[in-house]
C-alpha cells in the first residue's frame, strides 16, 4: 500500500505543472516528468507534494542521491511527513529506523478505507484474522473470553472474526475513516479513536483488563515490538493471551521492507516477549497475506501473561 496524500501548493499553475509531470512520468517520460516537477517547486519552494514526486521519479532515473536530497526536502517542507518522507530515507539507508509518522500512517488508512476490505481480501487474499484464531484455540486457550480488545482494528475484519468467541469487544485504530468502516459492521461494543500507545497508557491508568488481545497485520507498522507488548502486558488479565501477527525476515532485528512495512526476525519477537513477561505459547510460520501474487513471510504468535 502506498500513500496518495496530495497536498495542494495554493499555487493553481504549481499545481498544474504537478498533475502534467503525473501525465508524462505515466507515459514514461521520466526526465519530463522531472522538469515540470522543478517548474512546479521554483514557483512554490515548499511544495511537499512535489518534492516527494520528484523523489520518487529520481528513483525511477536510478538517481539515488537526488532523490534522497528530494526527500529530505520534502520531510522538511511537512513536518507531519503525511507522505512518509522520513520512511523512505530510512529505506534508502539515509536515516536510522524509527516509528512511522502518526500522520502519515492517518493519512494512508484515511485513504484506503474506503476499498480495504477488498483490496485484502480478494487481492491480497488476507488471512491474519483465521490464522490467529486458530493458533490461539490451538494453544490450549479458552475458546471463549469475556473481554476482548483489537488493536489497530481497522475495518474490523478480525473483529467479526473474534467476535463470535468473546462477550465484549473494543477496537482502537488511528484512522477515522477506517473505524467508520468497523462501525458499519455492528460487531464492536466500543471503538476508540487513538494511536496504540496512548489508548494502552490510558487503559492501564483505569485499571482495565483484557482477556484476550489480538493485533492482526498491525505490528508491522512498528519497529520496536518492545514498548507496545510491554504495554499489552499492562492491560491484559492474569492468564490472558495475546495473539498477533508480524511479516518476517530470516536476519535477525527489524528491518523495513520496500513495502515500508516492518519486518521483525523470529530472536527479535522472542526476546520482546520475554521482556515484557509474556509466555510465548507458539511463534509459527505463516503467511497472512500476498504482495505481488508472492506469500509474505510471517509470524503468527501466541503468548500468555
Amino acid at each position: 500500500m502506498s500513500s496518495s496524500t496530495f497536498l495542494s501548493s495554493g499555487d493553481v499553475i504549481a499545481d498544474r505543472r504537478f498533475e502534467w509531470a503525473r501525465d508524462l512520468e505515466a507515459k514514461g517520460d521520466l526526465e519530463g516528468a522531472a522538469d515540470l516537477l522543478a517548474q512546479a517547486l521554483e514557483l512554490k519552494p515548499n511544495y511537499a507534494a512535489a518534492w516527494f514526486y520528484l523523489a520518487q521519479v529520481r528513483e525511477k532515473m536510478e538517481d539515488q542521491a537526488g532523490a534522497i536530497a528530494a526527500f529530505e526536502k520534502a520531510s522538511a517542507a511537512d513536518p507531519q511527513d503525511r507522505h512518509g518522507a522520513r520512511l523512505h530515507l530510512m529505506r534508502l539507508g539515509a536515516a536510522p529506523l524509527a516509528a512511522m509518522p502518526e500522520s502519515y500512517v492517518r493519512s494512508l488508512f484515511d485513504g484506503y478505507a474506503a476499498k480495504f476490505d477488498a483490496a485484502l481480501t480478494e487481492r491480497l487474499r488476507y488471512r491474519a484474522p483465521e490464522l490467529l484464531l486458530n493458533a490461539v484455540a490451538a494453544s490450549g486457550a479458552r475458546i471463549k473470553f469475556g473481554s476482548a480488545l483489537d488493536l489497530g482494528c481497522g475495518t474490523g475484519l478480525a473483529g467479526v472474526t473474534f467476535r463470535p468467541h468473546c462477550d465484549w469487544l473494543v477496537g482502537v485504530d488511528l484512522s477515522p475513516a477506517m473505524l467508520a468502516q468497523a462501525r458499519g459492521k455492528g460487531v464492536y461494543d466500543r471503538l476508540v479513536e487513538a494511536d496504540i500507545a496512548s489508548f494502552l497508557a490510558e487503559e492501564a491508568t483505569a485499571q482495565a483488563r483484557y482477556h484476550l488481545i489480538v493485533a492482526a497485520d498491525v505490528f508491522m507498522y512498528l519497529p520496536d515490538l518492545a514498548p507496545v507488548l510491554s504495554a499489552v502486558a499492562d492491560v491484559l488479565a492474569p492468564g490472558g493471551t495475546i495473539g498477533f501477527s508480524v511479516e518476517t525476515h530470516d536476519g535477525a532485528g527489524v528491518i523495513l521492507r520496500d513495502t515500508l512495512r516492518y519486518a521483525h526476525g523470529k530472536n527479535h519477537v522472542s526476546a520482546t516477549l520475554a521482556a515484557a513477561g509474556l509466555k510465548p505459547v507458539s511463534l509459527d510460520f505463516a503467511s497472512p497475506r500476498t504482495e505481488k501474487g508472492e506469500p509474505v513471510p510471517g509470524l503468527i504468535v501466541v503468548a500468555t501473561l
